[in-house]
């Protein structure tokens, strides 16, 4: 669809076909909701990806955010050598699951005691799990566009009501399954209020993410989070903060950090592993007991807690502890700013697109002028345009995740001139011709 030469990637999906679902083995990644061809890669160092084709990319997709530092950071890549000297897996403790799990609780001093497992989708299974051992209640309260996995019971669609028992929303699932998942949409205060009016009594749990970061990045409005911790503490229930994506990025401290809001239960992922695979559920000891060998909910994982997923992590975290991660970030967020103020205010006005960040996540949201405050307002967005600018990014060198339902995410080594050229594709792009 573009300029660039991608006869090997074309190649390499059209065999990949042949044995894996689309061609690919996550979803997204199939260029579903762009056209054309999925980029296929070779490598990644610092901020720049190369593709089988030799074309080269600035990045902003980060993996999907773990790389906070870049591609291959001689840190992490040093750390993970180092291990991989020793043992690639135990299956049974080692030291660097307690060390990393300290620097964790450093980070997030609420967090009491922890479990790591392989992939969000655990993480946020687990929880929810633990979350109604805990309480001997059934339901959960899930917001619409709020990803938290595949896991049966959260993937659901949103029923025709304001706050509805949701309906499957995968073949594969059962009704059985979602049966006691209710679906409510974002930032929506009576709707949560009518959940609670209804089912009150047997709502374990309210998971949400703090920062919607899953259908592009919509942030809670003022108090809403606040609202949230004070009516489950009223009620009984138990909130989770699904930070996958949001943990180690938003703030040193999380969400509980960014926002002043502490929850009963955390969901980690993506930067917690480095970039390998790890996640990590946790929250307050009282609950955290509940989980065997303690308690009685089961949950096990042959590989939780890697060894080479830690020493990647922890690897991270004292990397960004060394270089003042969160200052760079938010420097490079402010930059960014300006360049679209200074680009894009037009186009702003005149309600083709608007633009979110917060921390080192950012978004642009095409087809509306003004900030989208939950799923059906993001659904409205002009999903032909982002891909018209999707396939002109990667004609410019600039790699972001192939969805409008994405974020972008800024690493530590992203400079200004990266910026620019990230900025001034949409400028041109969606520029009256």
């Amino acid at each position: 669809m573009g300029s660039r030469a991608n006869q090997n990637s074309m190649a390499i999906v059209e065999a990949s076909r042949k044995v894996f679902p689309g061609g690919v083995n996550s979803p997204v990644r199939a260029f579903s909701g762009v056209g054309g061809t999925p980029v296929v890669f070779e490598k990644g160092a610092g901020k720049t990806l190369s593709d089988v084709d030799g074309n080269s990319y600035i990045d902003f997709c980060a993996s999907w955010g773990p790389l906070i530092l870049g591609y291959s950071h001689p840190s992490v890549v040093s750390a993970v050598q180092k291990q991989a000297e020793s043992a690639l897996t135990f299956g049974a403790p080692s030291a660097n699951e307690l060390v990393l799990a300290e620097k964790v609780m450093e980070w997030v001093p609420q967090l009491e005691m922890m479990r790591f497992v392989s992939s969000g989708t655990e993480a946020t299974m687990s929880a929810i799990r633990t979350a109604r051992a805990a309480t001997g209640r059934n339901k959960i309260v899930k917001f619409v566009g709020c990803y938290h996995g595949h896991a049966d019971c959260l993937l659901v669609d949103a029923g025709s009501g304001l706050a509805t028992l949701g309906q499957p929303s995968s073949a594969g699932v059962t009704e059985g399954a979602v049966v006691d998942t209710i679906t409510v949409p974002y930032n929506d205060v009576a709707a949560v209020e009518a959940v609670f009016e209804k089912w009150g009594q047997d709502i374990a749990l309210v998971a949400v993410e703090p920062m919607a970061a899953n259908m592009g990045l919509v942030l809670p409005q003022e108090g809403y989070l606040k609202f949230l911790r004070e009516i489950t503490l009223q009620q009984g229930a138990l909130l989770l903060f699904d930070e996958v994506m949001t943990g180690f990025r938003v703030a040193q401290g999380g969400a509980a950090e960014a926002f002043g809001v502490v929850p009963d239960l955390w969901a980690f992922g993506k930067i917690i592993g480095g970039g390998l695979p790890a996640a990590a559920y946790g929250g307050r000891r009282e609950i955290m007991e509940h989980v065997s060998p303690l308690g009685s909910a089961y949950q096990a994982g042959t590989l939780s807690g890697n060894p080479l997923a830690m020493a990647a992590g922890l690897a991270t975290l004292e990397e960004m502890e060394r270089c003042g991660a969160f200052e760079k970030l938010e420097q490079t967020g402010q930059a960014l700013d300006h360049l679209v103020a200074d680009q894009l205010a037009m186009q702003m006005e005149q309600g083709q697109l608007s633009y979110v960040r917060k921390a080192s996540f950012f978004c642009f949201f095409f087809g509306t002028g003004k900030h989208p405050q939950n799923f059906a307002e993001v659904s409205q967005g002009d999903f032909p345009l982002f891909a018209k600018v999707y396939h002109a990014w990667l004609d410019a060198g600039v790699y972001m995740g192939p969805s409008g339902y994405e974020v972008g995410f800024l690493n530590t080594l992203h400079e200004k001139a990266d910026l620019e050229k990230l900025v001034g594709v949409v400028a041109d792009v969606v520029r009256p011709k």
